[in-house]
């Protein structure tokens, strides 16, 4: 009897092995044909399914991008909860980092594949501290836009550079929940009225 064909678990596994496979080498060093290896999938079915490896990356960036809302949304009314949660999040799920900063490598400053998604995706959270300025929560002296960069910068900058992090703060699991505890001080300070 010949194996029962599951295209929606073989998608599933050429995805995860996609996002192993750029986070480790970004898009230039990414290879196919490792990905298919990982995932146990004949590389035309990645063609077949996400396209050419820039299309390819770009989906398993937006999906993770995606993710991330969904796990943790910004919150204007409890920033160091949301430093907190996001901390947490980027610990258990580094890749997306990594992602982004291959992404920052390969475009620079050229126009990203899936642009207009992503602007859509920052308005939602930029508005999101609109919002919390307009209601007087957190500070309106620092641009919405720009209090988002400084507020994920500063959150997500330990685990881009653990090796910074560990030669600054400390390698002991106290000395992480000390930087954690400053990082949302700063965080706190940042949006303070």
């Amino acid at each position: 009897m010949a194996p029962v064909r599951d295209p929606e678990a073989t998608r599933a596994r050429i995805f995860q092995a996609a996002v192993t496979e750029f986070a480790r080498h970004g898009i230039a060093g990414a290879r196919i044909d490792r990905i298919a290896s990982e995932a146990k999938a004949n590389k035309q079915l990645i063609y077949a399914y996400f396209g050419n490896k820039a299309e390819l990356f770009s989906q398993v960036l937006g999906t993770c991008m995606v993710d991330l809302a969904a796990a943790v949304p910004v919150d204007a009314d409890d920033i160091e909860g949301w430093v907190d949660r996001l901390l947490d999040y980027h610990a258990t799920h580094p890749e997306l980092l990594r992602l982004l900063f291959w992404e920052g490598i390969e475009y620079g400053t050229a126009e990203l594949p899936d642009e207009t998604a992503r602007q859509e995706h920052y308005a939602r959270k930029v508005a999101t501290l609109q919002d919390g300025q307009a209601r007087g929560v957190i500070t309106d002296a620092i641009p919405a836009g720009d209090l988002l960069i400084l507020l994920t910068a500063l959150t997500n900058w330990m685990v881009v550079v653990p090796q910074m992090r560990r030669i600054l703060a400390g390698p002991e699991d106290s000395d992480r929940e000390r930087l954690r505890a400053s990082i949302k001080e700063a965080a706190r300070r940042l949006v303070a009225r």
